[in-house]
């Protein structure tokens, strides 16, 4: 790749973006660090390591290639480091051992992303340069609004469900999800805030991580959050060319815990007596599976703040 190349911004790119080279240049370096990680965590945790891979099954030997450093012979993406990330939670471990493909699910009425319109306009926050973000709680376009709530960080793990979960590198995701009031940004309710948005690009892990608040529940909805896969932060300008559409379902302990607050969240708490799973138009007619691997796992407190890891699978 020549210098040339990947100095150079086109002026099109937003002027804090990456250009892909320089994307490439930051993930060989990870991957040389993690590689080097992956050493000194051979001699101490091996056998935990390969039992995270799904050792129970036919794939142990893709586990060992992974320890010994030769994975990327099995896998197509830059990164050797399958291990490595199933690690955070025990949950994500046990899931990263038989990823399935996410369900497609509705972006609804309030995307943000071009494909509807709001008070009359079209409403694309993609085309944004401040739409690239890990901290989402405040408006960015002509506000500097905060949403305010329960602390939220969560890590979402974007794996190739084609390829033994391995993570894809250098996928654009856009979360977006009601306020505590129930209200999404752009639309009616919150139309002049741009908080509760935001894109961020997956590392060599597969990861990204937003930091944000818990979203209320509204009528007729299990609580929820969005979120569209687009295959490049370039495709992500336009919600059309998403390679998944999704939701992540809360996990009903957290969306009890949260919404007893009711100064905080008002009206959530008796809202939420009235949705289940069961009965949501999204969530209702998914699998176990399905809903398992769309209901992030979180750990923490109302007051501390939580955080929280998900899978989200795509057949590339």
């Amino acid at each position: 790749m020549s210098a040339h190349h990947h100095h150079h911004h086109h002026d099109d790119e937003p002027a804090h973006g990456h250009s892909l080279a320089e994307d490439l240049i930051a993930m060989e370096r990870q991957v040389a660090d993690r590689r080097r990680a992956l050493k000194w965590f051979a001699g101490a945790g091996t056998a935990a390591l390969v039992a995270g891979c799904g050792g129970s099954g036919g794939s142990s030997s893709g586990s060992v290639s992974v320890v010994s450093g030769t994975a990327s012979s099995a896998t197509p993406t830059p990164t050797p480091t399958a291990t490595a990330t199933p690690t955070p939670t025990a949950t994500a471990t046990s899931t990263v051992s038989s990823c399935i493909v996410d369900p497609t699910e509705t972006a609804g009425p309030y995307p943000g992303d071009g494909t509807n319109t709001s008070a009359g306009s079209t409403s694309n926050v993609l085309v944004s340069s401040g739409i690239v973000r890990s901290d989402i709680r405040a408006s960015f376009l002509t506000t500097t609004t905060v949403a305010t709530g329960v602390l939220v960080k969560l890590t979402l793990t974007v794996v190739n469900v084609n390829a033994s979960c391995a993570p894809l590198a250098g996928y654009a995701v856009y979360l977006w999800h009601a306020d505590r009031n129930g209200n999404y940004s752009l639309y009616s309710g919150a139309a002049s805030e741009s908080y509760l948005r935001g894109v961020q690009v997956t590392d060599a892990n597969g990861q990204v991580t937003f930091t944000t608040i818990f979203p209320a529940c509204y009528d007729g909805r299990w609580p929820h959050m969005h979120f569209e896969v687009f295959s490049s932060l370039s495709n992500a300008t336009s919600g059309r060319y998403a390679v998944l559409t999704s939701q992540l379902a809360m996990p009903s302990a957290v969306c009890t815990a949260v919404y007893a607050d009711t100064t905080t969240y008002p009206s959530s708490a008796t809202r939420f007596t009235r949705v289940s799973l069961s009965s949501d138009g999204v969530f209702g007619d998914n699998t176990s599976a399905q809903i398992a691997q769309q209901t992030p796992a979180f750990t923490g407190s109302t007051s501390a703040g939580y955080a929280a890891t998900a899978l989200i699978g795509i057949a590339r």
